[in-house]
C-alpha cells in the first residue's frame, strides 16, 4: 500500500479490524520511510452486470429505488425497505461471486419482497418477469395463494345468532 505522505510503496499493517459487520476491514498502517500512520479501509467489491454487458458496482440505492416504485401507496416504511435492500446484497454476496448479472439482482429481490407486501410484490414480479397477459397475474396470484396458511377460513356462525333474522 502506497504511503499517502511520502508516496513510498511499502507499508507496514499493524493493527486490523472488522467493520460494519464484517462488510469492512479497517487496516492501521506504518510507513517505514517517514514513520508516520495512516487507516485504509478494503471493502470487498461487488460488481452487477447488465444485459448491455456494461459493469457497475452494487448500488443499494438501485434497489431501494425500484423497490419503492412497487411499493407505492402500500403500507411499507422506509426502514423495511432498506433491510430488503441489505437482505437482497447479503444473498448476492453469498454467493461468492465478484460480479453478478442484473438478472441474479431481480431474483434476490423477489423472495423478501413477497414477505414485505404481496401486492408490491405482484407489481414488481410483473414488471420483472415481463408479464404479457392476465393470465401471467393469474398464475401468479394462485401461486401466493397456495402459500398462504388454510387459517384463511371464516368462523362458523354460531347458533342462534340473529344472522338470518
Amino acid at each position: 500500500m502506497r504511503c499517502p505522505f511520502c508516496h513510498n510503496a511499502d507499508s507496514r499493517v499493524i493493527d486490523s479490524r472488522e467493520a460494519d459487520e464484517g462488510a469492512t476491514t479497517r487496516r492501521r498502517r506504518s510507513c517505514p520511510q517517514c514513520g508516520r500512520r495512516f487507516t485504509t479501509v478494503e471493502e470487498a467489491v461487488l460488481a452487477v452486470v447488465k444485459r448491455s454487458g456494461v459493469s457497475e458496482p452494487f448500488n443499494r440505492t438501485k434497489v431501494v429505488a425500484g423497490v419503492r416504485r412497487a411499493c407505492q401507496g402500500r403500507p411499507v416504511a422506509e426502514d423495511q425497505l432498506q433491510l430488503l435492500a441489505q437482505k437482497v446484497e447479503d444473498t448476492i454476496r453469498a454467493t461468492g461471486a465478484a460480479e453478478v448479472p442484473a438478472h441474479e439482482v431481480g431474483l434476490a429481490i423477489l423472495s423478501p419482497l413477497r414477505e414485505l407486501d404481496e401486492v408490491a410484490y405482484l407489481r414488481f414480479a410483473s414488471v420483472y418477469r415481463s408479464f404479457t397477459s392476465v393470465a401471467d397475474f393469474e398464475k401468479e396470484i394462485a401461486e401466493l395463494k397456495a402459500r398462504q396458511p388454510s387459517s384463511a377460513t371464516p368462523d362458523p356462525v354460531p347458533s342462534g345468532s340473529a344472522a338470518g333474522s
